[in-house]
């Protein structure tokens, strides 16, 4: 798929008519970790929940309903970042943002793992409520890496509307 269809055609999914198969996420994954990060660190990582056994359970267990209904049948993956790395030099924040840098660096590889997602047929929801600690606990998610978000991953029940973007000279100021 060409890039400038590619992002147009990338919706938030909230219905979803199934999910995706192992090895098709195998494939979405490695493009995102190709993403670039602060001094090549990649400290982006992903927690998946794919089987019909864990999912639902998962589902009721760390997300609010309206999450719950709107990632039904698809596999979720959960991002998060190393702390204390990107953006700091021996242990010290390079400058006032700190562990915003980590953020930054997921913000792109979960943008690479959502157009990867896209342009491999599959459509995606990025969740941002859910319920952290319940997550690190049943993941196992180490402490010293922050939860940042959920997402859900599969084919669409429905195609969503595109929805209104502000105009360019709303976000841009050239001087």
């Amino acid at each position: 798929m060409e890039f400038q269809d590619l992002i147009s055609a990338r919706r938030s999914v909230r219905k979803y008519e199934k999910g995706i198969d192992h090895e098709s996420l195998l494939g979405i994954l490695e493009k995102a970790r190709r993403a670039p990060s602060w001094k090549n660190q990649q400290t982006a990582r992903c927690y998946i929940v794919e089987t019909p056994e864990t999912l639902e359970a998962f589902r009721a267990a760390v997300l609010p309903s309206f999450n719950q209904n709107s990632s039904a049948k698809a596999a979720l993956i959960v991002t998060t970042y190393v702390k204390d790395i990107v953006g700091f030099n021996d242990g010290t924040p390079v400058n006032e943002i700190g562990n915003g840098w980590g953020a930054y660096d997921l913000g792109l590889h979960d943008a690479y793992l959502i157009l990867a997602a896209k342009d491999a047929g599959y459509d995606t929801l990025i969740m941002g409520i859910r319920d952290a600690e319940a997550i690190r606990e049943r993941l196992g998610i180490p402490e010293n890496e922050e939860i940042m978000s959920v997402i859900a991953v599969g084919k669409a029940g429905e195609e969503p509307a595109l929805r209104p973007r502000k105009k360019l000279d709303e976000v841009v100021r050239f001087f």
